[in-house]
């Protein structure tokens, strides 16, 4: 049976020793009071409910799924997920961070995050019900009117209603311009809206009283294309004026999809016939309403993918000094026994250090990601927020699709440490991988951020935000030059950051001229930018533990952190080179081939 620690101890060193979090939050009003004490307080109730309560249901939910009753559309999800709910809802975690105006309890959504990256390393698909809620309590938040507000957000808050946003539809996959679903006006301020979506997250599940749906659909004059495109909120129970649930809305599920992974999380097909909704936003601005939910989304499924390399790693380690198979290369290590644990070998420990390095990288990553989100939302200097907001664009397809794309090839290692018994679903390795496969998909496929990444962060402003970031790096690199014991961490980093410049330019110009070059170039150059992210963390965490070493700490933390960070550099980092001169080979490689695909 596999096996879940939450490891709390990097997640202090990532906040609190890295980012500084607590301080750099104090300056944010809302988060004034806000300590050490209660943010490590909150991690350790979290990691208990996870471990405790989410995780024991993620092998029986993967083998039972969930069940649809035809006649009334209703799912049922696997046996415990509901009681577990309620755990949730009765603990307050709905709340963590959403507002005090709206019962909830004000604190950070970087905390948020950690919550969440516990909960998908417990149980993705459990995690995937609530999950989308937070999403949709932002969008309204953003966007919804004094009447929504009132209606929806102190329910999603408190977690008696759950959130979902339904985009796509059968025609149509990322191309939302495409979309048919109509919307007719009522005259009363509601709307009529008729459509089928597609692959909806928890659409439709019995674990809590009502869902609010957030719907794209079409007006009767809206043009064609995405800037047709409004957002309307559809419950699955009509409320009446005092709160309280009403009559069936015309939305249900009218399949459920039968998936590789996530077994236990019913993704539904939705079928709206008259169902009511209401306005979000203004016409044809529904795009950048949902813009919200999405973005947040998509910092969700990188979180996702965090959470499955850190279980399938603890696990995969955990195999590696028990199973005992042949000798060592260079001699006997257990002399008491008929072969050596396969930890001894080099490759095993290479795919054990692959999946770790995945992993910490990605939350230092996505811890940073969520304390720019905190600070654009709340920081009192204009010039902060801004600045906060044009980094967290850049780091957000990179938190997408550079951290699940890792995750999966992390948790294929992971089963591959095991062996054959990697493939029996006892051991829970291939269970991870399944659920891996689709982060790199939904959300916007990771080809999509990476031309987002390409065309829109990065060439769409002539390299501005990447400039920022790269003053980041820039700072680290002058700070720490000069220190002997940081040079294999520093080196490597600064020969990357002055590539970047010529190779974006020299991208970028190729484009201009033939656009087909910058879909070529897309997604080995969002890697290599990855890489050089994931290069300033690292750098950054070894110069950290270099500092607390020589200050006389004698935590074998800290020395793990530096051989994680050596075996990055030393194993890993080295792959922006093949990935640069890919994107260099241009784009008739792959356009100049009719006869190869005929």
């Amino acid at each position: 049976m596999p096996q879940y620690a939450p490891p709390l101890r990097d997640m202090q060193f990532v906040l609190h020793e890295v980012l500084d979090a607590v301080g750099q939050l104090q300056a944010c009003p809302p988060h004034a009071e806000l300590d050490v004490d209660t943010f490590n307080a909150v991690l350790e109730e979290a990691g208990k409910f996870a471990a405790g309560v989410a995780f024991p249901l993620n092998l029986s939910g993967d083998t039972e799924g969930c069940t649809l009753d035809r006649v009334t559309h209703e799912v049922r999800a696997p046996r415990g997920f509901k009681e577990a709910y309620a755990q949730y809802v009765e603990g307050g975690w709905p709340a963590l961070a959403c507002a005090p105006e709206h019962g909830g309890q004000g604190l950070p959504f970087v905390l948020n995050q950690c919550l969440y990256e516990m909960l998908n390393s417990a149980n993705q698909a459990w995690t995937m019900y609530p999950g989308l809620s937070h999403g949709a309590y932002e969008a309204l938040h953003a966007h919804g009117s004094p009447m929504q507000k009132a209606t929806y957000l102190p329910k999603l808050t408190s977690g008696e209603w759950t959130g979902t946003m339904c985009l796509t539809e059968p025609h149509c996959g990322t191309d939302l311009g495409l979309l048919r679903t109509k919307a007719e006006p009522q005259g009363d301020g509601s709307y009529r809206i008729t459509g089928e979506k597609i692959f909806i997250s928890a659409g439709e599940h019995d674990l809590a009283a009502n869902i609010v749906h957030l719907v794209l659909a079409r007006l009767p004059d809206a043009p064609a294309g995405s800037k047709g495109i409004s957002l309307f909120v559809v419950p699955k129970f009509l409320v009446n004026a005092d709160g309280s649930l009403g009559a069936r809305n015309g939305i249900h599920c009218g399949g459920l999809e039968h998936k590789m992974g996530i077994h236990g999380n019913a993704t539904c097909q939705m079928v709206l016939e008259d169902a009511v909704g209401t306005l979000v936003g203004e016409p044809g601005k529904g795009l950048q309403a949902m813009f919200v939910m999405m973005n947040a989304a998509r910092l969700g499924v990188g979180n996702q993918s965090l959470g499955l390399t850190e279980v399938a790693f603890q696990n995969a380690l955990a195999y590696a000094k028990e199973r005992i198979q042949m000798r060592s290369l260079t001699g006997p290590k257990a002399t008491d026994k008929p072969a050596d644990p396969i930890i001894v070998h080099p490759d095993v420990r290479r795919m054990l250090l692959t999946a770790k390095a995945w992993a910490e990288g990605a939350r230092a990553l996505l811890c940073f990601c969520a304390v720019l989100a905190d600070k654009e939302l709340h920081h009192p200097d204009e010039k902060v927020r801004s600045d906060s907001a044009d980094l967290l664009a850049l780091l957000t397809p990179i938190a997408k699709a550079f951290v699940t794309d890792n995750g999966f090839a992390a948790t294929n290692e992971c089963l591959q440490v095991f062996g054959g018994h990697g493939y029996i679903k006892e051991w829970g390795m291939e269970q991870f991988v399944r659920d891996a496969r689709i982060n790199m998909i939904y959300e916007g496929t990771n080809t999509v951020q990476s031309l987002d990444l390409l065309g829109r962060k990065v060439l769409g402003n002539s390299g501005a935000t990447l400039k920022k970031f790269a003053r980041l790096a820039g700072a680290l690199v002058e700070a720490e030059g000069v220190n002997e014991k940081m040079a294999e961490f520093i080196d490597p980093l600064a020969q990357l950051g002055e590539q970047m410049t010529k190779f974006t330019t020299e991208i970028g110009v190729k484009a201009l001229q033939n656009p087909d070059e910058a879909g070529a170039a897309a997604v080995p150059y969002l890697r290599v930018a990855g890489h050089l992210v994931y290069g300033y963390f690292f750098a950054l965490m070894a110069s950290v533990a270099l500092k607390k070493i020589a200050a006389g700490s004698t935590d074998p933390f800290y020395t793990a952190k530096l051989q994680t960070a050596r075996f990055y550099f030393a194993r890993l980092f080295p792959e922006t080179t093949m990935l640069m001169r890919a994107a260099r080979a241009g784009s008739a490689a792959l356009m100049d081939t009719d006869a190869a695909l005929a």
